[in-house]
């Protein structure tokens, strides 16, 4: 639901999306196409956002990675240690426009 939410800001925006409900379905994404930014929730219902970012990290390293979490649990920034192409990590009720603002910033567009 929210994925959808923002996904329509961004396409509204003039940003190309693919949405993933997996870690299988975005890595095939990752496989199979160039991208610039990726808006990952951290905890992902099927699959892993480590493995997921990880990927992402070897096969296009230019990629930035925007984490969206409920929990508080990298609240410390420890994440940044983690995961090399990690840019922001932001609570999953960041408004549509903050989103789109990030991912405008890092996509470099």
């Amino acid at each position: 639901m929210l994925g959808e939410i923002w996904r329509n800001h961004l396409e509204r925006q003039g940003c190309e999306v693919e949405s993933a409900c997996s870690q299988a379905e975005a890595i095939r994404i990752l496989q199979r196409r160039r991208v610039d930014v990726i808006v990952l929730d951290l905890i992902l219902s099927d699959g892993s956002a480590f493995a997921v970012a990880d990927f992402s990290s070897y096969r296009q390293p230019d990629a930035k990675v925007i984490f969206v979490t409920n929990s508080t649990f990298f609240s410390d920034g420890s994440i940044f240690r983690h995961i090399p192409n990690a840019c922001a990590m932001v609570p999953a009720e960041t408004r549509p426009e903050d989103i789109g603002a990030l991912v405008e910033h890092y996509g470099g567009h």
